[in-house]
């Protein structure tokens, strides 16, 4: 079943293999995907901007020189592939398996999906790396893994949640974060601004890391107290300080996250902007028994608690810039500029 204003065909962008901005192709001519039997078809109002689409496109999940294993799956993409892990939009068609009423239901999509062939932990299917994302005008998508908000927010302030404040709930989640101290890193992207309101929401103690141009908006959003980037942690901080760290940035200063833990403290970690190779005295690990998080997988409650959040009105959508579609280009350039604060969102 479908709306009888659906195309033949839409605009979208193309990403035709690993390598730099060149690799972006913006078309209007892509088919219009149909639904499966469980799927739903979703014409985007907004997919958001986010590291993992620079990334991909870069190759720079693969350990290998020829960028072989550059998914999230670590897999070879299937090239082409539509990026874009957040959406937010409209159903307007449904595969035969799925109730008629989803038809106009504005929804957001789980950014990182059960695989149906493999549902053991921490299997998943990935938008814009393992299925095609957002970044066009019509994307489909299995029923179970869209979601109805009830809110006031706009398609382009939705679109700024699904992958980061995803990411922010799983990592609070896997380290069952509660009225601790917690440092966040990273803390002005669109991940770290996130984790700051949601560790907000569990009563935490936020120390939140940025450049020293955005400290007053980090603290509007709740942290604290801040450092500047260039900080000394230790220094700074001092030695077994915090319960809990969040490390979205990785990199040479690596090591001072480790020391400013507690002596059972819990370290998570799901990104490494600064550079992803670290060295670790394995006796810190030990002796002040630490535990180490990489997160990735998250279980469907992580996204269900989002929506609950948005619902009751716990957390702000913090959206810096819009742009067109066919603009993705320039949008991904100011994105590496980092200076911004939240999200960059592209409307179709």
């Amino acid at each position: 079943m479908k709306l009888k204003s659906i195309p033949k065909t839409m605009h979208a962008v193309l990403l035709t293999g690993h390598g730099g901005l060149e690799k972006l192709i913006y078309k209007t001519d892509i088919r219009v995907p149909i639904p499966k039997d469980d799927e739903v078809l979703i014409k985007v109002s907004a997919a958001g901007v986010n590291n993992t689409e620079i990334n991909t496109r870069t190759g720079w999940y693969s350990k290998s020189k020829n960028s072989n294993g550059g998914s999230w799956s670590g897999k070879p993409i299937k090239f082409p592939i539509i990026q874009g892990i957040d959406v937010c939009g409209i159903i307007v068609s449904i595969g035969s398996k799925v109730n008629s009423s989803r038809i106009g239901e504005r929804v957001i999509v789980r950014p990182m999906q059960t695989d149906p062939n493999n549902t053991s932990k921490p299997n998943m299917l990935t938008l814009g790396s393992e299925l095609n994302g957002a970044f066009a005008q019509y994307v489909k998508i299995r029923s179970s893994e869209t979601f109805t908000v009830n809110c006031k927010w706009t398609d382009v302030e939705l679109a700024s949640i699904p992958c980061s404040y995803s990411t922010a709930e799983g990592l609070l989640h896997r380290v069952n974060l509660g009225a601790e101290k917690i440092f966040i890193n990273g803390a002005s992207g669109g991940v770290g601004s996130a984790t700051i309101q949601l560790a907000k929401i569990r009563k935490a103690y936020i120390t939140a890391q940025c450049s020293s141009s955005k400290i007053n908006e980090i603290k509007k959003i709740g942290a604290n107290e801040t450092v500047c980037r260039e900080s000394n942690l230790i220094k700074e901080l001092g030695k077994n300080q915090y319960d809990v760290v969040i490390d979205l940035v990785a990199g040479k200063n690596w090591n001072q996250l480790i020391e400013i833990l507690k002596p059972g403290g819990r370290y998570a970690a799901a990104g490494a902007i600064a550079g992803p190779l670290v060295t670790l005295d394995v006796r810190t690990l030990y002796l002040k028994d630490l535990t180490f998080f990489g997160c990735t997988y998250q279980p469907v409650e992580v996204f269900k608690n989002l929506i609950s959040y948005i619902e009751k009105g716990k957390i702000k959508p913090l959206v810096a810039k819009t742009y067109p579609l066919k603009e993705i280009k320039k949008a991904q350039k100011d994105f590496l500029l980092k200076k911004h604060v939240g999200k960059l969102v592209l409307v179709p």
